[in-house]
């Protein structure tokens, strides 16, 4: 009895075990049905497809990935370059390190994902030497303030651009004065990038004079910007950063490299997060600065919208860019944002270029771009390296390239010209983009009146003219 118990006993255990064996394996291969049917390379794609539109445009996610990682390369110098400009303002370089990380991240997102562009969006270069040199050491102005004239910037740029007047005020704007604004704004970079570097010093008498050239840090930074001319002419992705690595390099061999110590840990956003001062931005003697922010971003971003998205045949048959609402829309939403992080104007980058040159098409590549920010997170403790001085051949090569749009100029017309270099000279002499932008718009109303030429400008510029004289009179500017 006890033994013929026993062996059922272990019989029905046996055909438990059989059971259980059998339905776990059963169990297996519906989960991993289910997972490969859900997560496969041909479902991933077709998720994709789905959200960027890959063979409407005539790409694949190959090549968007490829694109995203190109451009990135090619802009990932403001990862060290912003948080070494604006630190200038008094503002904690780690925390400007990881908002100019976040506010690019944002940015490409929502440029990827809302407006389905491969453009990349990150703080803009000139606009944060305006912040810290111009804006802040130049007037005085607390950085606090300063964030919240960018948030005001953003807010009035996005009101713009949902109603119907962002156009009539982008197309009333002069090509001459659009050109020149760039130019000036390059110029500006330039002045600051040779004070970094040394090149330039104070004088008494002349105003600046040349530094001593003979030190290791100017050697270096002319070798740095004969590396990114060459690196760049021969189509190297990354020039500008590998120039900043290459200088940072020399620089610690040489003895006159950063000497902070290695952290490894991520540095704080509380320094700068939420930090921005709206109601003090809330002053008369503020709005031609957020004008000019207003402008440069505008005119900056249209015209990297139509350059880049004409080079990837995104344009419609009568030459205008579909879903440019939202595609600006996203750039004064990332600039919103920016601020509340701490950081500049986010603008469109020009550089977007290199990635359309890939084979990028959709919103894939800036999305690519974006995450790629948020990696770079991880790359904090290489920043505390790179010497202030390592930066300045990315900025003269950057302002290289601005300055280049002053050949779009009609040199044939004086009314045209004249105030296109009026408006650029003054930028840099003035340390100010909004007194260039101010006298830009002044001489060439004037011009256009004195000669009997008054209805070859759109009165939006005869408007603007009239406001900058009362803000000048008055002392409001």
């Amino acid at each position: 009895m006890t033994k013929r118990g026993i062996g059922l006993t272990i019989s029905q255990q046996e055909g438990n075990r059989q059971f259980l064996r059998t339905a776990r394996a059963q169990f297996l291969c519906t989960f991993r049905s289910r997972v490969d049917t859900s997560w496969g390379p041909r479902e991933i794609n077709h998720m994709f497809e789905n959200l960027f539109k890959l063979s409407e445009n005539g790409t694949t996610v190959r090549i968007e990935v490829m694109a995203g990682l190109t451009t990135f390369l090619t802009m990932a110098y403001i990862i060290i370059v912003n948080p070494d400009i604006m630190s200038a303002a008094g503002m904690d370089k780690g925390a400007l390190f990881v908002a100019t990380c976040t506010a690019a991240a944002i940015g490409c997102l929502i440029m990827g994902l809302w407006a389905n562009y491969p453009i990349a969006l990150a703080p803009g270069m000139g606009l944060n030497a305006f912040f810290a040199f111009g804006v802040v050491g130049g007037m005085g102005v607390p950085w606090q303030t300063a964030l919240g004239i960018i948030f005001l910037s953003g807010i009035f740029f996005l009101i713009i651009t949902v109603l119907p007047i962002r156009a009539a005020i982008i197309n009333s704007i002069p090509k001459s004065l659009k050109m020149s604004i760039s130019a000036g704004i390059g110029l500006f970079i330039g002045v600051i990038a040779l004070k970094t570097a040394g090149i330039t010093v104070d004088h008494p008498a002349t105003l600046v004079t040349l530094g001593d050239v003979a030190t290791v840090p100017v050697v270096l930074v002319a070798l740095g910007l004969v590396a990114i001319i060459a690196l760049d002419r021969l189509a190297v992705p990354g020039a500008m950063v590998l120039g900043i690595i290459g200088t940072t390099v020399l620089a610690h061999i040489f003895g006159h490299g950063g000497g902070a110590a290695m952290d490894f840990s991520i540095p704080s956003l509380a320094p700068t997060f939420l930090q921005l001062d709206i109601a003090g931005a809330f002053q008369i003697s503020m709005i031609s600065v957020i004008i000019a922010f207003l402008f440069v971003d505008m005119f900056d971003t249209a015209g990297t919208l139509i350059g880049v998205s004409h080079r990837a045949g995104l344009l419609d048959e009568d030459g205008k860019l579909p879903r440019m609402g939202k595609a600006l829309s996203a750039d004064s939403i990332a600039t919103i944002t920016g601020s509340m992080v701490g950081s500049s104007t986010v603008t469109s980058y020009i550089e977007s270029a290199s990635g359309v040159r890939e084979g990028g098409r959709t919103g894939l590549t800036a999305v690519t771009v974006g995450i790629l920010f948020i990696l770079a997170l991880l790359l904090a403790p290489v920043i505390g390296l790179v010497p202030s001085f390592a930066t300045a051949p990315a900025l003269l090569f950057v302002a290289v390239l601005m300055v280049r749009g002053l050949t779009e100029v009609d040199w044939e017309d004086v009314t045209e010209y004249a105030p296109a270099v009026l408006a650029a000279v003054i930028m840099p002499f003035t340390f100010s983009i909004a007194h260039g932008i101010a006298f830009g718009f002044i001489v060439y109303a004037a011009g256009k009146i004195l000669t009997g030429r008054f209805s070859e400008a759109n009165p939006i510029v005869y408007i603007m003219a009239a406001l900058f004289v009362v803000l000048y009179a008055f002392g409001l500017i």
